[in-house]
């Protein structure tokens, strides 16, 4: 189950995931395009349909699973 936006365990994140589900529909092909929604959903974590904590020695790790709300909400800001 995702975790809600925790500005705590969000100022501890060492490490940063983005999950791209298979059965994603829009999901850009395109590598480069993949790594600037990235950079975008980790931007702006507290945005993020789906985002996990991941509980590390040194912190956390943010995991964001991107959805179809989430591209859809980045299609649209750009």
């Amino acid at each position: 189950m995702p975790n809600a936006f925790d500005p705590y365990r969000d100022a501890l994140v060492i490490e940063t995931e983005t999950v791209w589900p298979a059965d994603l529909k829009n999901a850009p092909q395109d590598a480069a395009q993949r790594r600037q929604l990235e950079g975008r959903l980790h931007a702006a974590p507290a945005e993020a349909a789906e985002l996990d904590y991941v509980r590390l020695h040194a912190g956390f790790a943010r995991k964001v699973i991107v959805t179809e709300a989430d591209l859809d909400r980045l299609q649209h800001a750009t």
